[in-house]
């Protein structure tokens, strides 16, 4: 009879080192920080870690893809899908991290979203979000 505790201990192996790999990713917004006051355009930064920021037209690549910036928008629903592109759906994917965005005056909530090559985020979404005061 075979024993099966090889094949476990081998499987526990790459379910732990998988899941410590990924518990480390995340994006952060830089700037401006959290409850700022500023002024338009507002340049939005954002920094990674775990992860590599690197542009859309180098295809999908595991661990690594570019920003997206998300105006007073929740995230998507379906992280499966494509990151839409509109006024309040901002991509980046020329892999810059900084982007300066006009916003009018009052409340703004800012998310940043990462997501591979194609748009499509990593899932669990790698955000972040911060509340600004536009002047």
């Amino acid at each position: 009879m075979k024993s099966i505790y090889p094949k476990l201990i081998l499987s526990s192996f790459f379910l732990f080192t998988t899941t410590s790999a990924f518990a480390g990713n995340a994006v952060t917004i830089t700037d401006p920080p959290n409850g700022a006051m500023v002024t338009s355009p507002v340049k939005v930064c954002m920094a990674t870690e775990g992860v590599e920021v690197q542009p859309a037209k180098k295809g999908v690549n595991e661990g690594k893809g570019h920003h997206h910036i998300i105006v007073d928008e929740n995230l998507p629903t379906d992280l499966s899908k494509p990151v839409g592109k509109d006024a309040n759906h901002i991509h980046m994917g020329d892999g810059s991290t900084c982007k300066e965005i006009k916003l009018s005056s009052g409340k703004h909530i800012i998310r940043t979203l990462f997501a591979k090559g194609n748009h499509v985020p990593y899932n669990p979404a790698l955000t972040a979000t911060i509340t600004i005061n536009v002047k």
